[in-house]
């Protein structure tokens, strides 16, 4: 079983464990040129839609100043989003989940918690979001034979460019308070954002 399958596997078991039986899954596919194919696994829940990207972790994160990238050791990520009601699917989200969770091999950035990753663009058609903080995720890490490090799972947080400029100057624990404070849903697409 490659590493692909294993991610897989891992997140639909996951969500099988948590709900006794995954409804229909779908899954699109967003290639970028010069990078192998990514697919964003959609997973009904409820009231809730998890979008969950698979594809960014087939090779390990690398620090961009290193000389050499190691095919093997270097931690690995996969991006989870859980959005209320979710979004059709002609609105341009999973092409932009695929462009945060490409942005190792692009960008040499490493996905990690409480990272805030910028698009510049709404995250979905007419979206007010056009950054994400990213944080720990529930999904457990999907374990690879050694010496390769697990795939770990981030959430994704659609945040707005002032709640972005907010992380910047205070945190994104600070930012995460002022959801708490507010009682505001991070889940809800039609949310407002938090009064700093």
């Amino acid at each position: 079983m490659d590493v692909m399958d294993k991610v897989r596997a891992g997140v639909l078991g996951h969500f099988s464990n948590r709900h006794s039986g995954v409804e229909s899954v779908d899954t699109a596919s967003v290639t970028f040129l010069g990078l192998e194919p990514i697919d964003i696994l959609r997973v009904p829940d409820g009231e809730f839609v998890h979008y969950v990207t698979v594809g960014g972790s087939r090779h390990p994160m690398t620090d961009p100043t290193a000389a050499l990238a190691d095919p093997l050791l270097g931690p690995r990520a996969e991006l989870s989003l859980t959005l209320l009601g979710g979004v059709g699917a002609g609105s341009g989200l999973t092409r932009a989940l695929g462009v945060l969770v490409a942005a190792p091999a692009v960008e040499g950035v490493v996905l990690q918690a409480d990272a805030l990753l910028d698009l510049g663009e709404p995250l979905w058609a007419d979206a007010p979001f056009t950054a994400v903080l990213l944080g720990e995720s529930d999904i457990p890490e999907v374990a690879l034979p050694e010496p390769a490090e697990p795939v770990r799972f981030l959430t994704v947080t659609p945040i707005t460019a002032t709640e972005a400029a907010w992380v910047r100057i205070r945190g994104a624990a600070a930012l995460r308070d002022a959801w708490t404070e507010a009682k505001i849903d991070v889940r809800d697409p039609d949310r407002a954002a938090a009064t700093l």
